[in-house]
Order: structure tokens, then C-alpha cells, then sequence
């Protein structure tokens, strides 16, 4: 009830006045069965604005820190990501990233949407990030569809670091169901597992037309906090390519 009392009511009209999203490709997302949406991660109004533009319901894995927070916002949030179903899931070690594995299969084993985001968090600055093969072994293993979706804009009406949100034009563009059935009984291997990740991730270089960096995103931040207490600038909206020539 709560997922969708914030879609079309509390929530979702304030969005759709401050980003007005433009939607396109949006029939290749099935009306039923199971499909992973593996999507870009540029700002945490992702998990809003993808949501609001599609029909179905989507249960992203969630990282486990957003339902521990403390204080009145760290509480609010907890309760809302509980109350609209999103899943929590420990990221810290090969054990965690086992369950949360599991639990992906399960949602999909349900005939759910799962919303992922490949490069394991948000972009530092803008640009897309090597993707992850947990994504991969669970294609591999399901055998489910993968329909990248490229998020253009939430960076500029939710800045990453900021408190509010502005005005801005968000756009969703998805992509063509990507099948890779041609590696059937290959889950595990880590090469076939590189290269199917590396297939999704630039289907969502040509869509968002972002620069691909091939080093993890989170690296990237691990190194930035390390050189002298310096950060990464995320204040500027996502260096892209334009997208016609993105491809």
C-alpha cells in the first residue's frame, strides 16, 4: 500500500513537476515475469524516479546502512524503505554478497522487477563506472532478461552531497532486452561473468551517453578520501556525450 500511496500521491507528483520525465523505450519493459533493470547510479533519486515511470512495481537490493540510521531522518528513512518493501542487504564481505544473491533470486523467482545498479554505488563524478559481475551470475543463473535503463538528470535535481532538490528535466531511457542464453551453464565462470557485465554496462555507456571509466566506482571514492582528507567534486551535473552520438 505504501509503495504506491508515495508513487501517486505523497510523493511522486512533487517529482514529476520538479524533474518532468521524459520516458522513451519504455515498452521493453515487460507487463508480467520476471527482469532485471540494471541501471546507471548517479544520484539517490534513482530509486525514485525509475519507479515513478514505470507501471510495475520494483524492489531494489538496498544497502543495509539505510535501514540501521539513527536520529529523525537515519529513523525516517529505515521506516520508508521498509514500508515501500525495498529489500536490505550487507554488502561486506563474500558471505553477504552470497545472501544477497539468494535474495535477488528469490524477488525474481517471484516474478518481480528487481532494479540493480551494476556499478555498486553512485558515480563520484558523472561518469559510468566498471560494472560488477553479481549482476551477471544472477542473469546467468536465471536465465531472466537484463533491460539496462540509463537515468539522465537526477544529478542535477538531487546533487549528490546536497540536502534539497531543484528543478531539472530527468530523462529514463530503456534499452532492448539484452539475452544471454548463448552462456547457458556458464554461471561461475568469472571470465564469461566479465564479459556479460561489460556487454551491460556499454548498452548504458550508448544510452546515457556517459563516459566509461573501466576502475570501480567505489575505488575511485575509497582513493579520493585517502589523499589527504580531499573529496571528490559532485557538485557538477554528469559529463556526458551527446546522445546521438553516444553509440
Amino acid at each position: 500500500m505504501w509503495y504506491w500511496l508515495f508513487k501517486y500521491v505523497l510523493l511522486g507528483p512533487l517529482l514529476a513537476v520538479l524533474g518532468r520525465p521524459k520516458i522513451t523505450g519504455l515498452e521493453h519493459v515487460p507487463s508480467d515475469g520476471p527482469a532485471i533493470l540494471a541501471s546507471n547510479h548517479l544520484a539517490v533519486m534513482d530509486s525514485f524516479y525509475l519507479p515513478l515511470v514505470v507501471s510495475r512495481r520494483i524492489t531494489f537490493l538496498a544497502k543495509q546502512e539505510y535501514f540501521t540510521g539513527t536520529g529523525i531522518k537515519g529513523k525516517f528513512l529505515a521506516w520508508f524503505y521498509t514500508v515501500v518493501g525495498q529489500v536490505p542487504i550487507d554488502r561486506t564481505d563474500a558471505d553477504s554478497a552470497q545472501a544477497a544473491l539468494t535474495t535477488a533470486k528469490r524477488i525474481l523467482g517471484e516474478g518481480k522487477l528487481l532494479g540493480m545498479y551494476p556499478e555498486g554505488t553512485r558515480s563520484p563524478d558523472g561518469r559510468l563506472y566498471k560494472g560488477k559481475t553479481g549482476l551477471a551470475r544472477l542473469a546467468l543463473e536465471t536465465g531472466v532478461p537484463v533491460i539496462p535503463v540509463a537515468m539522465v538528470g537526477t544529478d542535477v535535481v538531487n546533487p549528490p552531497g546536497s540536502k534539497g532538490l531543484r528543478f531539472g528535466r530527468v530523462e529514463v531511457r530503456f534499452g532492448k532486452p539484452m539475452d544471454f542464453s548463448r552462456f547457458d551453464g556458464l554461471a561461475g565462470n568469472r571470465f564469461i561473468e566479465r564479459a556479460v557485465i561489460d556487454e551491460v554496462m556499454y548498452d548504458l555507456m550508448d544510452l546515457s551517453g556517459q563516459e566509461y571509466v573501466d576502475i570501480y566506482a567505489a575505488a575511485i571514492k575509497e582513493n579520493a578520501q585517502k589523499s589527504n582528507g580531499q573529496q571528490v567534486d559532485t557538485s557538477k551535473p554528469a559529463a556526458r556525450l551527446p546522445h546521438a552520438a553516444a553509440g
